[in-house]
């Protein structure tokens, strides 16, 4: 497993407690000091920054990925209950196809937030550690 690899399964393991960003920011901060050595922080942060998509549909999955899960849910239930109750099998190949877009919709959303806490957890780190140079900077001057 890739070091990116590793920190984005770190923030998706950070996702799953319900705390602010900030929180998780914080403790994600201390991990990424052990696992990563700061050179290479930078590399990686521009690794995962090509692969989140810029696009509006990606924002708004990142952003609202059950929201725009749940009509592919609605359908998938739509198609249980009518393959059941008229005993239709075509009817559970909706089932089939809306709880499969719902997973992967969700899990797209999931994976995306996950590398976007990476990139500003990295930046935060970026941030602190130029922090102190600038001001030990303006008190020499």
């Amino acid at each position: 497993m890739s070091q990116k690899e590793q920190l984005i399964l770190m923030a998706e393991d950070e996702l799953t407690e319900y705390s602010t960003e900030a929180r998780k920011m914080e403790k994600l901060r201390r991990k990424f000091s052990f696992a990563v050595p700061y050179p290479q922080q930078h590399k990686i942060r521009e690794e995962i920054m090509a692969e989140i998509p810029n696009n509006f549909l990606a924002k708004l999955v990142e952003e609202n990925r059950q929201m725009v899960a749940l009509p592919f849910w609605g359908i998938g239930g739509l198609g249980l209950l009518f393959g059941i109750s008229w005993s239709q099998p075509l009817d559970f190949i909706a089932t089939a196809v809306g709880f499969y877009a719902a997973f992967s919709i969700q899990q797209l959303g999931w994976k995306l937030q996950a590398k976007r806490l990476v990139v500003k957890t990295l930046d935060q780190i970026q941030e602190i550690v130029t922090s102190p140079e600038e001001k030990t900077r303006e008190t020499n001057s």
